[in-house]
């Protein structure tokens, strides 16, 4: 009798674990391996005919039609979204906090670096972001400025209050079925490689920072990479990343790097 009821008492908590919204198992996500090319387009009309088997391209800025097409011709489509930084022209940018509005970042005008321990406030923003790409078909998200707490942000950030929000970056994306980039942010590599499933960097052998990025490559992880002059390309080829080189303005151009 007591082994039957405690049978019935283990049936019904399965039953009861699995109706439960807590116990929803995160959505599968597209996990991309090491040496995928790519292509990388934010300004201009998008060109879908380069030869790429990803692309990056603004989430706001595109369609689903867009998505679609590049889904059509094979190719993975990566989602880019400023996610430590508040940019004024965009159409949700009137639902940050002047609170957590910091300092000007250094050359890009309308920006200012965001006070990322404020998760409170920021969570159902990036949120909302998120939710637009994967309603739009986007198989990943690639949240820019990441690393705040190493620029003159306005906020006494941490390393550690970098780390945090980066993995809370990571979590909201996987919740959505969304793959994940790691932008930049190379001090905390070592830390932050298991959270994300590929690297997105610019100017790494510009600034002698490439070795870095490896543990993405050791986990079997791509690092793209993106180069803005000739004469910093290519990478060593030991390094396996996916390289290219692109004009600042990050139009359709693409270049062997």
């Amino acid at each position: 009798m007591r082994r039957l009821l405690a049978t019935l008492m283990a049936a019904t908590a399965a039953v009861l674990a699995a109706a439960s919204p807590a116990a929803a198992a995160t959505p599968s996500h597209w996990r991309p391996t090491v040496g995928l090319t790519w292509q990388m387009q934010f300004s201009g009309k998008l060109d879908t005919s380069i030869q790429a088997q990803v692309y990056d391209i603004d989430g706001a800025d595109s369609t689903r039609a867009q998505v679609a097409a590049l889904h059509k011709a094979g190719r993975k489509v990566v989602c880019y979204v400023d996610a430590g930084s508040y940019e004024n022209w965009r159409t949700d940018a009137a639902k940050f906090p002047a609170a957590v509005r910091g300092k000007a970042l250094d050359g890009w005008p309308g920006e200012q670096w965001l006070d990322v321990r404020n998760w409170a406030a920021l969570r159902p923003i990036l949120a909302a972001r998120f939710a637009d790409c994967a309603a739009k078909g986007f198989d990943a998200v690639d949240p820019d400025n990441m690393d705040g707490y190493s620029n003159d942000s306005g906020f006494p950030l941490t390393a550690a209050d970098q780390l945090t929000f980066n993995r809370r970056v990571a979590d909201l994306a996987h919740s959505l079925g969304l793959a994940v980039g790691l932008k930049n942010d190379l001090d905390q590599v070592k830390a932050l490689q298991p959270a994300f499933d590929f690297a997105v960097n610019e100017s790494c052998r510009q600034y002698a920072e490439c070795g870095q990025l490896t543990p993405f490559i050791t986990a079997g992880k791509p690092v793209f990479h993106v180069e803005y002059s000739a004469a910093q390309c290519p990478t060593p080829a030991t390094l396996r990343f996916s390289n290219i080189r692109k004009r600042v303005n990050l139009d359709a151009y693409r270049a062997a790097c």
